[in-house]
């Protein structure tokens, strides 16, 4: 997303007053489209790259698009390019003159109603890798004129960057210029080794674990508040490995060497690790499916964003870990096994 401006970061570039400014439709779209990539990349430098201009010719663009406006759009510091009040303002405008200009394209080239073509979904890594790529394998064969990237990423997926078509997300976006539908919801457990517990204190309730080793995410790196799980269930638990992704904090929690909160659509496709706990120490979560409405408006968009719902709703029993694994997961090549919970 754009940086808003904050107190103090820098000043104001200066642009030439105007009695009159000129309306959105007499303003050159390729003025707005440099003005985007910066607004998006917080900084002109970042911006040159993509667009295919050095750096000089996007600031000169950015200083003749203020002066046309007479105002100014962005402020100036060392860290960067910051969006004032004026250009938190042109940038909303300017993305649906945005998007309004590629569902027209899509629409006369035949493209909007079309299934075929490349849709990118973007999605959290845990989920990505092991629910949503099983899918989307089984989705492609059913849509063989479509091809789908899958993002599955350890951050949150900048759609307003374009980096996808539609995103699955831990905390909708609060603009609401996004569609959001809450997806589905999911538990996580804490997982350990039958290594792991028997060479450590027993178990007998939460308050057990504030003894134990855990495996969890580095602070200062977590990409969403939803991920800070850890000091409800064990405050004061040493964390001698953290990770930044639930994917490594997974096969770190299969060495034997700590406890990792993961949810149990993930931990489920190992034997090897067993829940502790399962009935008290748990934590529910919610995935959000996230598109532009000018994204969903493209057929291809629309039939998987329908498809990872299904998916999602039909599998919210696996998803909260009460039900083993969905037939249309089950049915494919690599069969987890199932996983044994103990209650120590």
């Amino acid at each position: 997303m754009a940086k808003k401006q904050s107190s103090g970061a820098g000043t104001a570039a200066s642009a030439p007053s105007a009695s009159t400014a000129p309306g959105l439709a007499q303003l050159d779209w390729d003025h707005l489209r440099i003005f985007l990539a910066v607004a998006r990349h917080a900084s002109a430098l970042e911006a040159a790259g993509p667009l295919g201009l050095d750096h000089s010719t996007v600031s000169r663009r950015l200083r003749r698009l203020e002066a046309q406006l007479g105002s100014a759009l962005l402020t100036r510091s060392p860290r960067g390019h910051a969006l004032t009040a004026a250009g938190q303002r042109l940038l909303e405008s300017a993305e649906r003159v945005e998007a309004a200009l590629l569902l027209a394209q899509a629409d006369l080239g035949g493209d909007a109603s079309a299934l075929t073509g490349q849709v990118r979904l973007g999605s959290t890594e845990g989920l990505g890798a092991y629910f949503l790529a099983p899918r989307l394998a089984d989705f492609c064969e059913r849509h063989p004129g479509l091809r789908v990237d899958l993002l599955a990423l350890p951050r949150t997926v900048n759609l307003s960057q374009r980096e996808a078509d539609l995103a699955v997300c831990l905390e909708p976006p609060s603009s609401t210029r996004w569609v959001r539908q809450p997806l589905c919801h999911y538990r996580l457990r804490a997982y350990a080794t039958a290594g792991y517990l028997a060479s450590h204190p027993p178990l007998r309730s939460p308050a057990d674990l504030a003894a134990h080793r855990f495996i969890g995410y580095v602070d200062e790196l977590v990409f969403s508040a939803e991920l800070r799980y850890l000091d409800g269930l064990a405050p004061g638990a040493a964390v001698p490995l953290r990770c930044t992704g639930v994917v490594a904090q997974l096969h770190a929690a299969r060495q034997g060497q700590g406890i990792a909160v993961l949810p149990c659509f993930m931990a489920s496709s190992y034997a090897d690790l067993i829940p502790v706990l399962p009935e008290a120490v748990h934590v529910v979560r919610q995935f959000w499916l996230v598109a532009s409405p000018e994204r969903l408006a493209l057929a291809r968009v629309r039939t998987l964003w329908d498809d990872v719902q299904d998916a999602a709703h039909s599998s919210s029993a696996f998803l909260m870990g009460d039900a083993p694994l969905p037939g249309w997961m089950a049915a494919g090549p690599a069969k987890p096994q199932t996983e044994s919970a103990t209650r120590l």
